[in-house]
């Protein structure tokens, strides 16, 4: 069986505060990316990961390894699965690759193992394994909020063109966060309005309202990064954000072919780069049962 594991952008974070359980309170708007790893299973006795295309532990610290364990106690399915990742989306990027691989897991195993649980019971599941596991469940665009765990799906946006760019370095998740939280005057982009473009399919206004606030956490620590958004809208994109709490930036633009044509323009041997685009296209199936090819 195979699974397809989708990243996603941030088209708009917002953070709220600290919450009591240590975590932040958001409001994000998350779009699926067609660039996805393949997750493939096999029935098997006992669970077991093999990872391709990532120097990734394949022992129970991957979110992937935890996701068909937790699924097997909380289920008592008493058998197993050997789990093969390959691996497409870069690691610590801003783009949800663990959180992917987790929910197809989830996904994949719910249906071989014919377990027959609903995809609200998967995204409960989902939220003990990481904040964006629940989305990458249910795919496609959706407000994400509490931890970002708590998922509404919102009406699919017209086909675009993404160029996603990561320099060569990483940041920490948990750094940005605890220096967001000094800042005295932090950001706070509108979502409201994000949400009545998006519900009304307007990209040139989705475009305009794309805001993240940890961009002035992550472009103070690494200036480049600003410097790496400018080059991307020189190249056609109609707008330019960091997705997550970085290093990730991504281009937005007309259609497909013009993030190709981009893609060669910042194409260099320091950075990772891909061309990409919104997924699902043409009304297509989401959500857990259409990412399952047998």
């Amino acid at each position: 069986m195979l699974v397809k594991a989708h990243a996603k952008i941030n088209l708009l974070l917002d953070v709220l505060g600290t919450r009591a359980d240590g975590y932040h309170e958001l409001k994000t708007v998350m779009q699926t990316l067609s660039l996805c790893d393949d997750v493939i299973l096999e029935p098997a006795p006992a669970i077991s990961l093999a990872v391709a295309g990532a120097n990734l532990t394949a022992g129970p610290e991957n979110l992937a390894y935890r996701a068909a364990d937790l699924l097997r106690k909380r289920t008592g399915y008493r058998g197993g699965a050997a789990v093969r990742l390959i691996k497409r989306i870069p690691l610590a990027a801003g783009l949800a690759g663990g959180s992917a691989d987790a929910a197809a897991v989830l996904c994949g195993l719910n249906k071989m193992w014919h377990l027959g649980l609903g995809i609200d019971e998967l995204s409960f599941l989902g939220a003990e394994l990481g904040s964006d596991v629940s989305f990458c469940l249910w795919g496609g665009t959706a407000l994400c909020q509490g931890r970002g765990e708590v998922v509404t799906p919102l009406p699919a946006l017209p086909s675009a063109g993404v160029l996603l760019v990561k320099p060569h370095f990483g940041v920490s998740t948990a750094d940005v966060y605890q220096r967001y939280d000094t800042l005295a005057s932090p950001n706070h982009p509108d979502i409201q309005e994000m949400l009545t473009v998006v519900k009304n399919a307007d990209m040139s206004g989705v475009v305009k309202k794309l805001g993240n606030s940890l961009e002035q956490v992550t472009l103070a620590l690494h200036p480049e990064l600003q410097l790496l958004k400018d080059e991307i809208a020189t190249t056609g994109a109609t707008g330019v954000l960091m997705s997550g709490s970085g290093p990730t930036v991504f281009g937005i633009y007309a259609d497909p072919p013009s993030a190709v044509r981009a893609a060669g323009i910042v194409k260099k041997e320091n950075r990772w780069v891909q061309a990409t685009a919104f997924y699902p296209e043409n009304n297509q199936k989401v959500g857990c049962s259409g990412a399952v090819i047998r």
